[in-house]
């Protein structure tokens, strides 16, 4: 059975000549609005049970009115939601905090509203000061806390009790990078235990270091559903799109999705890599000196050309990044016709695995002013250790080991 079911659903925000025609129409008498701005609509969607969905988009795009009505604070004007499970949610910073009342009471009082008892509370409040980790302030009124600490304490009480959904805004982002560690431990238990995710972020590297799948909302409808990697790709090709540019989407023969855009002044001809003995390749050793060599075809006249490059692990998170252009390193006054090469040194002090190149072309130090070619999954190659001591993770960073008996 599905965790949850969203049909059709939709959300307007409309204005009246009058607040009697509001309230008529709240009676169900037919008063058409003078206004109406719809936020959301024709979504649909299921949830099983232990996925981790990340909900992805530009401001605006409709993600937290979503989560509002999945958790029941905002009404939809049209379709339906269908849960069956308890949520835990943590959204606005603060949202239903009093701040005349102490943290302790706040908990009371949040949690009294989540639906547990009053003994349950007590049982649960030592768990909740402690995973809080404020001190004295826990007794002492909302109204001065950072922003930090209210994040501690939000987070705490709605965690207190492992839900069977638990939903979080952007709302972590405002924590302490301790305290971001101790929370997505924590949401990694509950994932482990069968608690269903759903996360609102523009941290890449969150969404796809916690979620199996991704939906991306583009103003107020779904855009694409689906593995995380290809939805942030296709995220970033929105972004950079200008007047005139296309987003290319195809599968690759290694069953991945690349997704490229740009307005094509610009375009990656050939990219190989080479290994120490100067032969191209597709496998690298740990530690081993390689070039990654990219030539590229000008197909008209550019003041300014800048290559950037990304290096990202199997999940699409970004290990490596840069470009020609914080290396000063900016090609002037390209012509139509000119096949210009760049060849990248570096050394892959990497794990073992699989990882994908990425490449830009633009103009300056982002491709938000001009997206020549954006290009994800340009390159795939594999790492290998052949002489290395044995290591875990994804960088080889081997330490000299000193050992003293005293």
């Amino acid at each position: 059975m599905s965790l949850m079911i969203v049909d059709n659903l939709g959300k307007a925000y409309r204005t009246y000549k009058t607040e009697w025609h509001r309230f008529g129409r709240w009676l169900g008498i037919p008063c058409q609005p003078n206004e109406e701005h719809w936020v959301l609509r024709h979504l649909s969607f299921e949830i099983q049970p232990g996925e981790a969905i990340g909900i992805v988009g530009q401001n605006g795009a409709g993600k937290s009115t979503l989560l509002k009505m999945i958790t029941g604070t905002l009404q939809p004007t049209e379709g339906s939601i269908e849960v069956n499970g308890r949520i835990a949610a943590i959204l606005e910073l603060g949202m239903g905090f009093n701040g005349e009342l102490s943290g302790r009471e706040n908990v009371y009082h949040a949690a009294g509203l989540m639906g547990f008892s009053v003994q349950q509370i007590q049982d649960a409040m030592p768990n909740i000061e402690a995973f809080a980790e404020i001190g004295d302030y826990f007794d002492q009124p909302v109204r001065t806390y950072s922003s930090g600490m209210q994040m501690r304490v939000a987070f705490a009480v709605a965690t207190a009790y492992r839900p069977e959904i638990l939903i979080v805004d952007e709302a972590l982002s405002v924590g302490d990078s301790y305290f971001q560690h101790k929370s997505f431990n924590r949401i990694r238990e509950f994932q482990e235990q069968g608690t269903t995710l759903m996360i609102v972020s523009h941290d890449r590297s969150a969404i796809q270091s916690l979620c199996d799948r991704a939906i991306l909302l583009e103003q107020g409808r779904i855009l694409k559903d689906g593995n995380p990697e290809e939805v942030f790709d296709y995220y970033n090709a929105i972004i950079a799109e200008k007047e005139q540019s296309t987003i290319e989407v195809k599968q690759l023969d290694n069953g991945k999705i690349q997704t490229s855009s740009g307005t094509g002044e610009a375009r990656v001809q050939d990219i190989a890599l080479y290994n120490s003995k100067g032969e191209q390749t597709e496998y690298v050793a740990v530690g081993e000196a390689v070039q990654l060599r990219v030539k590229v075809k000008v197909f008209e006249d550019v003041e300014d050309l800048v290559l950037g490059y990304g290096i990202k692990d199997r999940v699409g998170q970004v290990i490596y990044g840069t470009n020609t252009w914080h290396s000063k390193q900016v090609v002037k006054n390209a012509k139509q016709g000119d096949i210009i090469s760049f060849v990248l040194a570096f050394t892959a002090n990497l794990g073992v695995g699989t990882y994908s190149v990425q490449t830009a072309l633009v103009n300056s130090h982002t491709h938000m002013e001009r997206n020549y070619e954006w290009r994800d999954i340009s390159f795939v190659f594999d790492v290998v250790n052949v002489a290395k001591m044995h290591f875990a993770g994804c960088c080889w960073i081997e330490p000299t080991i000193a050992i003293e008996k005293q």
